[in-house]
């Protein structure tokens, strides 16, 4: 990782000071680099060369810089680990365009490593990425979202590219078809599983820790698997409650929203819904040799449900 993060800082540079101080503020910004470890984690279970993977590591934390930069513009978030959102110290314009920048570097970046394989996933990402942004806007304020709509937008909004991330790492390995949709099953359900403690921690956590504003997500009018869960089983005047919170966003009411969520059992099951997909990762990886970076990954899925932020 200390070799992915000399090559990001490598391939941050440009000739436009303003894209120089948004890139580094945001890349700088303490994340926990988890698509970049997990490419590299499964490129060493399967035994890669070591070839371009520092390379790859950094394009897939460029992209999911970008898809940062771009959401926090459309949810107007002020505060992000820990620190103010760029949107919200340089303005959304020069966010968004320097989004669009990371975007091209990582796309320069794929296509120097010279192999169309890596670039038909990461192309195929960015797009089902780009619909799943779209999807979820297609819900916000939607009290009638249903779950499953709800889990296809995490299913293309972050896990897709933890699947990809996977998906490289065995790439890179020259891994069998079968070891390669193993290891993507594994990115897919461990995203999936990273995503929905999220929405938990959105309602129990604290900002000092999560690095965000606890209800964020109300305010934005997303219906998460949380919120959709107490919607079935509160009372009619608890779920007209939760209903207008999520028209109107309601974080005024934040307080009542949170005591229905908890009184609910809503956080323990959308914890179940978590487990059951980190469960899922780890059995995906029964196709991949055991060894230390296997079992690295097992441990990467365990702590993804019982994580505080």
């Amino acid at each position: 990782m200390e070799a992915v993060d000399r090559l990001i800082a490598q391939r941050l540079h440009s000739d436009v000071a303003l894209i120089n101080q948004i890139s580094h503020y945001i890349v700088q910004a303490g994340g926990k680099r988890m698509r970049p470890k997990l490419l590299l984690m499964v490129a060493n279970a399967l035994g890669d060369p070591k070839n371009q993977r520092h390379e790859l590591a950094a394009v897939v934390e460029f992209i999911h810089t970008a898809t940062l930069l771009h959401d926090d513009v459309v949810d107007e978030s002020t505060l992000r680990r820990g620190k103010q959102t760029a949107n919200a110290l340089f303005g959304n314009a020069a966010s968004v365009l320097v989004g669009d920048f990371l975007y091209s570097r990582a796309f320069q970046m794929m296509v120097s490593c010279g192999r169309m394989r890596v670039l038909e996933v990461l192309a195929d990402a960015t797009n089902v990425i780009a619909e799943g942004e779209v999807l979820q806007l297609l819900n916000m304020h939607d009290p009638d979202t249903t779950i499953e709509r709800y889990l296809q937008v995490i299913r293309y909004k972050t896990a897709k590219l933890f699947e990809a991330s996977a998906r490289l790492g065995a790439i890179l390995a020259n891994a069998s078809a079968e070891q390669e949709e193993a290891a993507a099953a594994y990115g897919r359900s461990l995203g999936t599983a990273f995503q929905l403690i999220d929405d938990v921690l959105d309602y129990e956590g604290d900002a000092a820790q999560l690095g965000k504003n606890v209800g964020d997500d109300l305010r934005e009018g997303k219906p998460t698997l949380p919120l959709l869960l107490a919607l079935e089983e509160c009372s009619p005047g608890d779920a007209s409650l939760l209903r207008n919170a999520i028209l109107n966003g309601e974080v005024e009411r934040l307080n009542d929203v949170v005591t229905i969520v908890k009184a609910s059992n809503a956080l323990q099951a959308t914890r179940d819904v978590a487990r059951r997909e980190a469960e899922a990762a780890s059995t995906a990886l029964s196709r991949l040799p055991l060894n230390k970076w296997t079992k690295s990954l097992l441990e990467f899925s365990a702590r993804s449900v019982i994580r505080t932020n």
